[in-house]
């Protein structure tokens, strides 16, 4: 993986000037990768003396509370005071972390985009980066944004430069964005990237610990509930899928994070091949698919953007790998011409083109039958899931 000398020099001009207004930004949901490499980039850029105000759409899952520096995140959801809008008003530089389309901060683009005149960076490893920005990182061939972080780092600063609590958020974003360390991308750079992580001291068992093993009772009981009641298994075993209504998870006491991981659980079949999960909230339907034996991918699925739909809001979208379909209230403008089209009230979008890949189509057909699902149980009670 590569990051280009000339990508690097430009970024040093933008950070020449000392003791500018930054604002990092990271997507709807965070992640443990969103959050490790906000938290990195901003302990880096403190470092050069400038002023950092991280903010992040809304609240990140509660076993990454532990983190180092986390409390000087910015929930725009909840910022009564005002913080993360004046903080953008106010900004020369914009960097977007773990995600590539400002259009994915649902209320926080707004105010992203009334300021013209900072300069927009992007860092990720998600397919197809949308327009506007000044300067792009984007890597695919990255595990993680964390990993990007790092590279770049590395160039800029040395790796002298990374600090323990630097080196602790870069590991948290490798290791969750990679399953801790069990998918994709897993080459001998991001190996050596760890090795001198781990030199600066940090605790990896204790690390491991605060993340897999500090959920709920109730995160337990629905993700049993989620395997024994709800995982359907197609193809000939080669796809499983798994869904689960807003009402059902609040049977839970669910909380942001709760659901990370269940999609992966198919995978260890052994025949398996993809898994997916479909999650219905009030505002949405939300598709998370993995690969797993064999050569397919599930971005496959993410090559190309939906077309707009319907008022406020329309496409929901966690992370490259977390490609969404439409909010559940809005009307598509032209079905048929992308992805699923659309179910009864229920517009489907987030699978852009398979081609004949016979997973697709399987998961194309789980996706309507879910759908299928989700507007019988609105015709039974008529208010929103």
């Amino acid at each position: 993986m590569m990051v280009s000398q000339e990508d690097i020099e430009r970024l040093r001009e933008l950070l020449a000037r000392p003791a500018q207004n930054i604002v990092i930004v990271s997507h709807t949901n965070p992640d443990g990768d969103a959050v490790g490499s906000s938290l990195a980039w901003r302990e880096a850029l403190l470092e050069m003396g400038h002023r950092v105000t991280c903010i992040v759409p809304n609240k990140y899952p509660y076993f990454l509370d532990w983190m180092t520096g986390i409390e000087n995140l910015v929930l725009f959801k909840t910022d009564e005071a005002g913080v993360a809008r004046r903080a953008v008003e106010e900004s020369d530089l914009i960097f977007f972390l773990d995600f590539n389309a400002v259009s994915r901060l649902e209320g926080l683009s707004e105010v992203i985009e009334s300021n013209t005149t900072a300069r927009r960076i992007l860092i990720d490893h998600h397919l197809s980066p949308g327009p506007g920005f000044d300067l792009m990182f984007s890597c695919t061939g990255s595990s993680s944004t964390s990993f990007l972080i790092y590279r770049i780092l590395e160039k800029m600063l040395g790796t002298q430069a990374i600090t323990r609590s630097m080196a602790e958020s870069l590991y948290v974003g490798m290791m969750t964005d990679t399953g801790n360390f069990s998918f994709s991308f897993l080459t001998p750079e991001l190996y050596r990237a760890v090795a001198v992580l781990v030199e600066t001291g940090i605790d990896i068992p204790t690390i491991h610990n605060n993340v897999y093993n500090a959920f709920t009772e109730g995160r337990a009981r629905l993700f049993g509930y989620a395997i024994n009641r709800k995982m359907e298994v197609i193809h000939d075993g080669a796809v499983a899928y798994m869904s689960l209504l807003e009402s059902e998870m609040r049977r839970f006491q669910f909380q942001p994070g709760d659901s990370e991981g269940f999609v992966n659980y198919a995978l260890t079949i052994k025949s398996m091949k993809m898994s997916a999960i479909f999650i219905a909230t009030h505002k949405f339907i939300r598709f998370a698919g993995r690969g797993g034996r064999g050569s397919f991918r599930p971005q496959v699925f993410q090559r190309r953007r939906p077309p707009q739909c319907g008022r406020g809001q329309v496409f929901h979208d966690d992370a490259g790998n977390h490609r969404a379909f439409q909010t559940i209230r809005s009307r598509v403008r032209r079905p048929g011409r992308f992805g699923l089209g659309r179910y009864g009230r229920f517009p489907l979008a987030g699978f852009h083109y398979g081609g004949q890949n016979p997973q697709f189509h399987q998961m194309r057909r789980a996706a309507f039958h879910f759908a299928a699902r989700c507007e019988q149980a609105y015709r039974r009670t008529r208010i929103p899931l």
